[in-house]
């Protein structure tokens, strides 16, 4: 009969046997297994009898194989007899073997920590604002335009800002020409930095056939450390001027970029869409304060080879999405200079900061008693059919076994306790007041950006 008792925290050490009937069937195991690799005088090798092997070497040469033949189902059956949920690999030893007998087992397993949360009811949060201003409308309208532009040659005035300057450039320091720093045809837009500091603004005012000579420095910190901070003269031919021509801003615009006939329809439309993509962020952004608040207030020790585990799917998570791209591990690393100790650290808080939460909600579940009926169960099989296509319901509840459905009616119950925490919550009146604050102080700063 299995039984366990605690160690420490969330650590208990389970004892358990294999009677000597099911080890005796390891030892047959062991026995067909290795025969063939056994020889005695006047036998070949897998001819040998068993009672003659055990005679000459003892029966402890078969029981190594035959221990690791009874072994998990023994283990499997004690820790789900026992109800409990381990988070970890066990550290197995035996107390007893013997051929007649049976086997006697114990192992050390880390559990589930099971976490009480008080007051996670009324909690308060910085409400966000899911108003769409007429400047993000302004700028999706914008961003539309700049898509659907047209590029035109110049020849009547000189370089702006925001042009193209279709430029041949030749760099120099000291008088000897660099490694890099020649270009023919190149397109540079004027005033989107992807030049050195100070380059693009030297072309402003001249116009094509002008012959530019621009004085730079480059940066201490630039990627070339034979540059880095040293003085340089660019030689710069300006051929050719282009730029962006923006479609009127007109009804027959709208008609262009969206399926409505009027610019105002066009406008609710990109308003309506601002306004569904704040409200998501918003709640997002209200589960993750509520949650945050949960973890501060609750008092919980999680073993390290949870959070070990947990970091393991995360980095096996990874890796699989790689894969999708072609990409191994191995060459990941190697591209990046990273390496897996190091991916490891990075997941390591957030693994922490996961496993927090879910034990959190399922705590809150579990004081809350909630009841996830069958009816429940089968709902959530129907959504994973039509999440896959072509899987039809009937074939893929076959395929879940009743601890799986298990697992799901958790998810369920974590998910109504979510939805508590989220229902009850109210903002904070000071929350929102510094809130407020907040973005009348950027208004403000935009406003005098703008006036500048």
């Amino acid at each position: 009969m299995a039984r366990f008792e605690t160690v420490e925290e969330n650590k208990v050490k389970v004892f358990f046997e294999v009677d000597g009937e099911r080890f005796e069937e390891g030892l047959k195991y062991s026995y067909n297994k290795n025969k063939g690799d056994i020889a005695l005088p006047g036998f070949r090798k897998g001819r040998v009898p068993r009672k003659l092997i055990e005679k000459s070497f003892g029966k402890e040469i078969f029981y190594e194989d035959a221990v690791n033949y009874v072994l998990p189902d023994a283990y499997e059956d004690a820790i789900t007899g026992l109800e409990l949920d381990t988070v970890s690999q066990p550290e197995f030893d035996i107390d007893n073997i013997s051929a007649e007998e049976g086997v006697n087992f114990t192992a050390e397993v880390y559990i589930r920590p099971v976490v009480s949360v008080s007051d996670y009811t009324g909690l308060t949060y910085k409400p966000v604002d899911i108003e769409a201003s007429e400047d993000e409308i302004n700028k999706k309208i914008n961003e539309a335009r700049e898509m659907n532009s047209r590029t035109m040659s110049v020849t009547d005035r000189q370089i702006q800002d925001g042009d193209i300057a279709e430029i041949n450039f030749e760099g120099f320091i000291d008088g000897v020409a660099f490694e890099g720093g020649k270009g023919e045809n190149h397109e540079l837009t004027i005033g989107s930095g992807t030049f050195i500091p100070g380059f693009e603004a030297q072309l402003i005012g001249h116009a094509v056939g002008d012959d530019v000579a621009v004085n730079v420095t480059f940066p201490e910190d630039y990627q070339s450390k034979d540059l880095a901070g040293k003085a340089a003269l660019f030689k710069v031919e300006i051929k050719d001027i282009k730029a962006k021509e923006l479609p009127e801003l007109d009804d027959e615009f709208a008609q262009d970029v969206s399926e409505f006939d009027t610019l105002e329809e066009y406008k609710k439309d990109i308003e309506a869409k601002l306004r569904e993509e704040k409200e998501n962020f918003a709640k997002r952004d209200k589960e993750s304060q509520l949650v945050e608040k949960l973890i501060n207030k609750t008092e919980m020790n999680i073993p390290d080879a949870m959070i070990k585990s947990r970091v393991d799917e995360m980095l096996n998570q990874f890796a699989y999405r790689l894969a999708s791209q072609g990409l191994s591990m191995e060459q990941f690393v190697g591209y990046t200079g990273q390496t897996v100790d190091k991916l490891r650290e990075v997941y390591r808080a957030d693994a922490e900061s996961n496993i927090k939460t879910r034990l959190i909600l399922e705590g809150i579940a579990n004081q809350e008693a909630f009841e996830i009926s069958p009816e429940d169960i089968e709902g959530e099989i129907r959504k994973m059919a039509e999440e896959v296509a072509g899987t039809e319901y009937e074939n893929i509840s076959k395929t879940i076994s009743e601890e799986e459905k298990k697992y799901l009616a958790m998810d369920l119950k974590v998910r109504k306790a979510l939805e508590l925490v989220m229902e009850s919550a109210v903002p904070s009146e000071e929350e929102a007041a510094e809130s407020a604050e907040e973005e009348n102080l950027a208004e403000v700063l935009n406003e005098g950006v703008k006036e500048e």
